[in-house]
């Protein structure tokens, strides 16, 4: 994804502080964006197509002769009115604008320094909007005398102009800070005195309240853990070497943010699907230039191992417990987002193994289908019950909550999905399997819907999954696996100690 203006999701801050003008590529690829939604005006920019196609020099320079690129800033207000500012020398009201300097990163940069200068209003009170957001708003030709007193010859110059919302419900006050503007008012959309931008902006139907221009997405697994996703550590990228949610930025074929959203998953870890895919929240990030980005935060759930999917952007993705996100380099906006999402969810007893205790915490799942069977899983030879023992779907618990632990061993075992609000206590059991084993707290759970059908993943622990008539169990059916069923069937979901 290429975006000729700069985004929360694809700059790199490292580059903030750099001396250098914009670079050309970004130049061109911006005007050629341009010229792109309006081609009819290749003709009067070939004059500029020439410069950047050339060797003069710096576009955005002074001296390149015989014309160079300035930056204008159309800022919009709720009203749908436009900020102009009083030139001293010219006595012209203009929007607020002028040549780029050495420091500005890129364009964009050059018009928020012009709005910060010219009108006192800082990067973070604006954001782009989404009918400009891939490009400038107008390039604006037009011809410039010669000023002997300069030693300036006649000359053109291409006002690159972008488009800007206030980001918040109240307009900010003006304070000219440059010594070129006497005063800056607000005026009518309709008084802008450019004819050419004048028509874009009426011609977008811009309504001058702010809008989600990215789409991001909470992923948990139902139980307590959030996926985060790695950046990579290298120039191009926004807080490299930061976990992150997955998530892009809006482009102009998608329909909506949610599609937004599902294009990114699908360009950055094909094979991850989401369910219960919902919105969440409106979050505001900060852009690299300082820009306010409104951005439509999505919640999902999806069960599966990380390691198994193809990651075709980023480092790598981890599950993590809201506990331990103080221990990870994130934006703290990100943390935030997360610990409101699990405060949201149900909570559930966390069952964990504590080093100091010899028990293993064992988790075991009931299922019965449309027909009263039960699913039952016959070992591998090599397993703890050889054999072809039968027994349910079981794990150990992992330093996880005990239906964590179920629901993860379900999807890893079986691929079968499970929800951790359709969970519910059937049977536990405490015991031993001989004189000289560790104590075991054997916790049976029963789920009554779920998605997926049984499959063999994992064959070195079952070699097949089965359902089976409680009446008629299979032969060998491991003891506590058979007691557990008839205590369930009869009514009796209690503890057992001893057994």
């Amino acid at each position: 994804m290429t975006s000729a203006c700069p985004r929360a999701s694809d700059r790199d801050p490292k580059q903030k502080d750099a001396t250098v003008p914009p670079a050309l590529s970004e130049i061109n690829n911006l005007v050629h964006t341009y010229l792109a939604r309006y081609p009819d005006e290749r003709l009067q920019l070939q004059n500029l197509l020439a410069l950047l196609q050339g060797t003069a020099g710096d576009p955005t320079s002074r001296a390149t002769l015989p014309g160079h690129i300035t930056c204008s800033a159309v800022v919009i207000d709720q009203n749908l009115r436009v900020l102009h500012s009083d030139h001293k020398a010219t006595g012209l009201v203009l929007a607020p604008g002028g040549r780029v300097e050495s420091d500005d990163r890129t364009l964009l940069a050059t018009a928020l320094r012009q709005v910060r200068e010219g009108a006192g209003i800082a990067p973070g009170a604006l954001c782009l909007t989404r009918q400009f957001l891939e490009s400038a708003a107008d390039i604006n030709v037009h011809d410039i005398a010669a000023d002997p007193a300069e030693g300036e010859p006649a000359h053109q110059r291409y006002d690159v102009r972008f488009v800007f919302y206030l980001a918040g419900n109240e307009t900010p006050a003006i304070t000219p800070r440059s010594d070129e503007v006497s005063e800056a008012t607000w005026c009518p959309l309709a008084d802008v005195t450019s004819p050419t931008l004048r028509a874009k902006l009426q011609n977008a139907q811009l309504d001058g309240r702010p809008e989600p221009v990215n789409a991001s997405v909470v992923i948990h697994d139902g139980a307590g853990r959030y996926l985060l996703h790695l950046r990579d550590q290298r120039d191009g990228i926004w807080e490299p070497g930061a976990f992150a949610l997955l998530g892009g930025g809006w482009e102009p074929q998608d329909p909506s943010l949610e599609s937004t959203l599902l294009r990114e998953l699908t360009e950055e870890v094909p094979g991850l699907r989401l369910c219960d895919l919902m919105p969440f929240s409106v979050e505001y990030a900060t852009s690299i230039d300082g820009l306010c980005v409104p951005a439509q935060v999505f919640t999902g759930r999806w069960n599966g191992n990380p390691d198994e999917v193809i990651l075709n952007e980023g480092v790598l993705l981890r599950w993590f417990a809201p506990e331990m996100l103080h221990r990870l380099r994130l934006l703290p906006s990100t943390a935030d987002i997360i610990h409101h999402h699990a405060a949201q969810l149900p909570a559930f007893p966390r069952m964990t193994v504590n080093a100091t205790v010899r028990n293993v915490i064992g988790v075991h799942l009931y299922l019965e289908d449309d027909h009263g069977r039960v699913l039952l899983g016959q070992c591998h030879p090599s397993s703890p019950y050889a054999g072809g023992m039968w027994h349910f779907l079981a794990g150990h618990c992992e330093r996880e909550s005990a239906i964590q632990c179920l629901i993860r061993e379900a999807f890893e075992e079986a691929g079968l999905v499970i929800d951790q609000r359709d969970v519910t206590h059937a049977h536990t059991m405490h015991l031993r399997d001989a004189p000289d084993a560790e104590p075991r707290m054997q916790i049976v759970f029963r789920v009554r819907t779920w998605q997926g059908t049984p499959q063999v993943l994992e064959p070195d622990k079952c070699q097949q999954w089965q359902w089976w008539q409680p009446q008629t169990l299979p032969e060998p059916v491991v003891p506590y696996t058979r007691h557990a069923i008839e205590k369930i069937l009869n009514g009796q979901p209690y503890s057992e100690m001893g057994w």
